[in-house]
């Protein structure tokens, strides 16, 4: 069983939030413009949509921020992390999956081997060396699917409100009749607050695919550190998801930590200050190890 814990953290971060403490990340940082925010580019890619992405060149290990479902590069949680690398001197990349934000493509026509795909462009040509995968929810998900595929460009692993399997452990867990309406209707909806329709829609293709994505049946084949945070106040992805993600990881350098008061956005003040604290924590074990 994987320990819940947060461990100590470094000078680093008492450098970024120094003259201010954590407000100056977590309230002044996040409200105020950016003088020197990376600017969007994009990817092209034959036969696929171009990728919109921000990047920050420094240090290895870098960070590469992978955004929930339906959101994208510019949230807070991505935006934090971006001047937390950004004073470190350590390479950023953020970015927006297929069909999200400003990249190409169209949103209902994704899947999950789609946003892999994209995950694993953007380890194989836009970032330089080992890098900190931070997932947040279905990013969570994406980010362990590409570290099996990619261990030797993962470093470390830090999920957010990670959602593994859980679109399709969830279906699977309806009644069954209530699984057949919504396959004759051919779409399984699911009211939500963080979309602007009040619902996630997703088709029976895309739940038959994600299917073959999924990782929690058995050991996960990943070695790196782990992070995984998530709050018991999560009504989307309920927080044993990470315990088990936990428990099937191959990796003896674990941790869970649970935030009691925590939702499934994760995006207040505090529980960016502890995204951060964890990085940075992150970033001096392994600077440290080499």
């Amino acid at each position: 069983m994987a320990a819940v814990a947060l461990r100590s953290c470094r000078r680093g971060l008492s450098q970024i939030l120094s003259n201010g403490g954590l407000a100056a990340l977590s309230s002044k940082r996040l409200e105020e413009p950016r003088r020197h925010k990376s600017s969007v580019q994009y990817a092209s890619r034959p036969d696929l949509p171009k990728l919109a992405y921000r990047r920050v060149k420094g240090k290895s290990p870098g960070v590469v921020f992978l955004p929930g479902y339906g959101s994208n590069m510019n949230g807070q949680k991505a935006e934090a992390l971006e001047e937390f690398c950004r004073s470190l001197g350590h390479s950023y990349l953020r970015f927006d999956y297929t069909g999200h934000g400003a990249s190409g493509g169209v949103l209902s026509e994704g899947t999950i081997g789609t946003w892999k795909k994209d995950v694993l462009f953007v380890l194989d040509e836009l970032a330089e060396g080992p890098q900190i995968l931070v997932g947040s929810s279905i990013g969570g998900w994406l980010m362990l699917l590409a570290a099996i595929a990619r261990p030797e460009k993962t470093a470390a692993l830090v999920g957010i409100s990670t959602a593994a399997d859980h679109v399709v452990t969830a279906f699977n867990s309806l009644p069954l009749e209530t699984r057949k309406e919504f396959e004759a209707k051919g779409e399984w909806t699911i009211a939500t607050k963080h979309m602007e329709e009040g619902v996630y829609k997703f088709n029976m293709d895309f739940l038959r695919e994600a299917e073959n994505h999924c990782v929690l049946q058995s050991p996960i084949p990943i070695t790196c550190p782990v992070r995984l945070i998530h709050g018991l106040k999560d009504e989307d992805v309920p927080w044993h998801i990470s315990m088990q993600v936990a428990e099937r990881v191959l990796s003896s350098d674990v941790d869970v930590i649970l935030r009691r008061h925590g939702q499934h956005r994760m995006s207040d003040k505090d529980d960016i200050k502890l995204m951060v604290y964890t990085i940075d924590d992150l970033i001096d074990k392994l600077t440290t190890m080499v």
